[in-house]
């Protein structure tokens, strides 16, 4: 039967066949299931019917649990209903899946796999979450791939009503969820076969009804409760026949055909590898490279996880196996093996102890943990796991894909291994969020497998802080299906989009001899080369690469697009790709353009079809020029980790590098703790211009550095003498107000690298000049002219004594940007309407500040790796933050206040018991100090020290267990 061809990914898959079969869907958002949400929103908003000929109703809870709980009242009520969730969202339906499961509900929820906050958030994959959910009573399915999750999300609905046991499928998160593939779409005449009215309508008959009165959900006493636990067990006896009929008739409908566990590889393999989700595929690639190679090799797939399938494991595993790799992409701390390796085991053992093995000899069960958030698992990875299993006694609970020096749990393996064929034309695109990149690749994609018979594949690597940070697109264009679910290691093109990052990041480390590198550059064409690091020079010479270069921003600028760079960068593509002719690519963007921006006017059409010209004409080869003494060329850059520990040059370093993976665990605190402070290293030069300062014009209102979203234009007043060691250009001038001598300088420094290029500052500006209206004491000009004199003159103004808090009133715009923000170079979006307000807070209180940080936007830009712009001042001091969860935010910080009040009193009785040692007018002072003023505040840290030193002194007097508590509480 011949279906539609979409390029989508796995959220979308799902979520249109969700749509289709659902009448209630209730929806909360968490990455990255959220886009699952928000189609059914958007197709709801558009009021697209299902295969019933309605509308469903979606509904936006306001928590997981709410959702949870939504989806439970309304399938008791007879409506066929959905959810869409992940990580510690799912945790918290838990409680509604007992129910739902307990109760026979049929109802299937999808889940977008990802990794749960443990010591840390991390928003990418593992299986975690739905580990945690098998005890439910849930079936869990798994699917491996695009194509996969929109044909599971039709064969579950159908098994859910067949079985009336409740499903919850899940498929990888960001990789499987948000990569681009081509699929064939199911067409309505095949989800209405698979969902039969009688079976919809046996649901209907099971909701509640005044009609026909009943109650479910009593409570139970000892009497009654175990044996009806234990009635359930018809259903989940038959539930895997159930799931394979629905797979069946989905075969006989589609051609695509699955089963509850699937083999592949040889039928005589003597090591085989057990394991589910998107890995699946690259592990098939593998075998099909070792099988040339003459190696007897095998992958069980397991689709069906609960109930789980152990006679059809031991019948798809050939009966000529000895050595058998279970791979977990959990970790269950503490147990005697992940789940899956469990699971395994027991089958195994249970079918040898039934007497009726079909297997030829005992075969030895390793399990392994891999891919624990979306940590790369690759062919040469899987190698390394058919090695092991060479050896006599292969390691058990091993890991792969990461260095462990603490329990020696990890296999080696070859780094350099590239099994990829030849036909498979790759491409990598480093960007910055927000320029485009992704957008203008996704629809490079579909243009592509619009126009040729290519398959194709797209796949975007973020980081997780907002806009402003690096994106890697990974894009694959094939005659052949592509099953390789992982990072190109090897790219025919490589294009750098922003030229900040040359120099910084290793790009061509990742392209193949005779590649095509593409640049985005500021440089006319003939002094392209010139400008680029000597050590980029070296590796394009090395490598023998083709070099194109374009001033993209130039281009983008001139056709009224601002920085919006994507449109000029994807026609440089394909001039250069030779994947598609390029008249044709050109025609195909246009054609896109007019589908995007036709509703914004013809304006925007022509100032995108502008660019798109204007593109071709300003795509220049460069020339390779022979080594000359290169040596001495390259980009002068200030180390900033000079003066940091050894923790943070040897691990936030590796991790602002991009170098994380090559860390070894032993680097890594094993509670989570990192140091504050550490975004200051970071430096990641985004902005094509910063503000540069006017003093003759400044009227020193503060205004410019109160609105500044990343505190990087700062405000200082300090003794002109110290002007005599500063760099040359550094300005400044005399400080204005009473609080100041006329000895006091007064300057505004703003550190270019950490910049955002966002304006506010100049818009907020309210001194202009008075012959040139235009002129403010704040205007933005192109940074790279003056990128090394404003750094050093940043750099310097860090030197400078903070100010003395008791002189400045902070309860003005003017006192309070003195005052040193604890809160600095975020990664949140340019022009960010909450930082200023949290900088601010750190200005004020931020020395004795306590953060419950919500988990959201703040919770990334605030405390996410690989650094952090909660900061200390000079003595020390500064925010201690900790982030829990998104719904308990109110609870986390009346935690916070119930532990420091009960800290609080027992130290003011402690101190009260301990008057006679202590000295009454110390105590007294301490406890009477209003703690109002900055002044109050001194004061009390100097109490506080004094305290202290009396404390030690009653300590080596006698070891009292009062004073030892006391210190305790200081």
């Amino acid at each position: 039967m011949s279906s539609e061809k979409l390029i989508i990914d796995a959220n979308e898959a799902v979520a249109r066949i969700a749509y289709q079969l659902n009448e209630v869907i209730a929806i909360y958002p968490i990455t990255p299931s959220s886009a699952m949400g928000e189609l059914s929103d958007t197709m709801a908003a558009a009021k697209r019917k299902n295969i019933f000929g309605d509308v469903p109703s979606v509904v936006e809870m306001q928590s997981e649990g709410g959702a949870a709980g939504a989806v439970h009242g309304a399938l008791q009520n007879g409506a066929l209903t959905t959810t869409f969730t992940a990580s510690q969202g799912l945790l918290l339906m838990i409680p509604n899946m007992y129910k739902m499961a307990g109760e026979l509900t049929s109802m299937v929820m999808h889940v977008a796999a990802r990794s749960l906050a443990a010591s840390s958030l991390s928003i990418f994959c593992d299986h975690s979450d739905v580990m945690a959910t098998r005890a439910t009573g849930f079936s869990l399915l798994c699917s491996n791939s695009v194509q996969e999750a929109m044909d599971f999300a039709v064969i579950t609905q159908a098994a859910t009503l067949h079985s009336r046991i409740p499903m919850l499928h899940f498929f990888d998160g960001f990789r499987t969820s948000h990569e681009l593939m081509d699929v064939k779409d199911i067409p309505v005449n095949v989800l209405k076969a698979m969902i039969p009215e009688s079976l919809v309508r046996a649901h209907q008959l099971r909701a509640l009804s005044p009609d026909r009165p009943f109650i479910r959900g009593t409570a139970q006493n000892p009497d009654v409760y175990f044996q009806a636990r234990e009635a359930v067990n018809p259903f989940y006896l038959s539930c895997p026949e159930h799931i394979r009929m629905a797979m069946a008739e989905f075969g006989s409908l589609t051609g695509r055909n699955y089963d509850l566990v699937e083999y592949y590889g040889d039928p005589e393999a003597d090591r085989v590898i057990v394991m589910m989700g998107s890995g699946v595929e690259t592990v098939k690639e593998t075998i099909d490279y070792m099988s040339l190679h003459g190696e007897k090799v095998g992958l069980v797939v397991i689709r069906l996880y609960r109930p789980f399938p152990g006679s059809d494991l031991m019948d798809k595993l050939p009966a000529t196996v000895k050595k058998i790799a279970v791979l977990d992409r959990t970790k269950e701390p503490g147990a005697l093996g992940e789940p899956l390796y469990q699971d395994v085991v027991t089958a195994i053992h249970e079918s040898q102890d039934s007497g009726k093995c079909p297997l030829l000899f005992e075969p030895k069960i390793t399990g392994g943990r891999y891919g624990l958030s979306s940590k790369e698992f690759t062919p040469a990875m899987i190698m390394g796991i058919y090695e092991e299993l060479t050896n006599s006694k292969p390691k058990n609970h091993f890991t792969i894909g990461i260095h462990d020096d603490v329990s020696g749990s990890s296999l080696e393996y070859d780094t350099s291994l590239d099994i990829e064929h030849k036909d498979v034309f790759r491409a990598m695109f480093f960007g910055l969020g927000s320029d485009g990149t992704v957008s203008a690749n996704k629809n490079s994609i579909k243009i592509i497998g619009d126009h040729t018979k290519y398959h194709t594949q797209g796949y975007f690597v973020y980081d997780s802080k907002k806009s402003g940070s690096m994106t890697t697109s990974h894009l694959r264009f094939s005659p052949n299906p592509i099953r390789s679910a992982y990072l190109i290691g090897k790219a025919n093109l490589v294009a750098c989009h922003q030229p900040q990052f040359l120099g910084k990041f290793d790009m061509l480390s990742h392209i193949r001899p005779e590649g095509i590198f593409l640049i985005n550059h500021p440089a006319s064409p003939d002094t392209v080369w010139k400008s680029l690091p000597a050590s980029v020079r070296n590796q394009i010479r090395a490598l023998d690469l083709k070099l194109y270069a374009i001033d993209a921003e130039s281009v983008a600028r001139e056709a009224g697009m601002g920085n919006r760079i994507n449109t000029v960068m994807q026609a440089c593509f394909f001039a250069i790709a030779d994947v598609l002719p390029k008249e044709e690519a050109i025609d195909a963007i246009k054609t896109g353009i007019k589908q995007t921006y036709g509703k914004r006017g013809e304006q925007i059409i022509r100032m995108n079809f502008l660019a798109v010209d204007s593109a071709i004409d300003h795509l220049h080869r460069i020339p390779v020029e022979p080594e000359v003494d290169d040596t001495g060329i390259s980009v002068d850059t200030f180390d900033y980790f000079r003066d940091a520990d050894d923790f943070v040059n040897q691990v936030t370093r590796a991790l602002i590098q991009g170098k994380g993976d090559m860390l070894p665990v032993s680097k890594l605190p094993a509670d989570g703790t990192y140091p504050s402070g550490t975004a200051r290293f970071e430096k990641r030069c985004i902005s094509n211009e910063i503000p540069v300062w006017e003093p003759d014009i400044c009227i020193q209102c503060g205004k410019c550095a109160m609105v500044c979203p990343h505190a990087v234009i700062r405000i200082n007043a300090f003794d002109e003498k110290l002007l005599a060691d500063a760099p040359t250009g550094f300005k400044s001038v005399a400080a204005k107000g009473k609080e100041f001598t006329e000895e006091t300088a007064y300057t505004i420094q703003v550190s270019p690298e950490d910049c955002t290029g966002c304006t506010l500052c100049v818009e907020v500006c309210p001194a202009k000049d008075k012959s040139n209206q235009s002129r403010k004491a704040l205007n933005m000009a192109a940074v790279e002219p003056i990128m090394h004199e404003q750094s050093a003159n940043f750099r310097w103004f860090e030197s400078l004594p903070e100010i003395d808090r008791t002189m400045v009133r902070t309860d003005s715009v003017k006192g309070s940007q003195f005052l040193k923000p604890l809160f600095e170079f975020s990664g949140a979006c340019a022009g960010c309407g909450e930082t200023p307000y949290i900088k601010l807070a750190t200005q004020l209180f931020g020395d004795r500040m306590l953060v419950a940080n919500a988990t959201g936007c703040s919770s990334i830009y605030g405390g996410n790796l690989p650094t952090t712009p909660w900061s200390r001042n000079k003595a020390g001091r500064g925010p201690a933050w900790n982030n829990s969860l998104f719904e308990d935010n109110a609870e986390f910080g009346l935690g916070y206040r119930l532990a420091a009040d009960q800290k609080l009193a027992q130290a003011k009785a402690l101190i009260r018991a301990l008057e006679a040692e202590l000295g009454t007018v110390l105590v007294h002072a301490l406890l009477e100090n209003p703690q109002q003023t900055e002044a109050d505040f001194q004061r009390q840290r100097v109490l506080l020290d004094e305290l202290s030193t009396k404390i030690k002194e009653a300590l080596q007097a006698h070891n009292s267990g009062d004073t030892h508590q006391l210190l305790s509480r200081l």
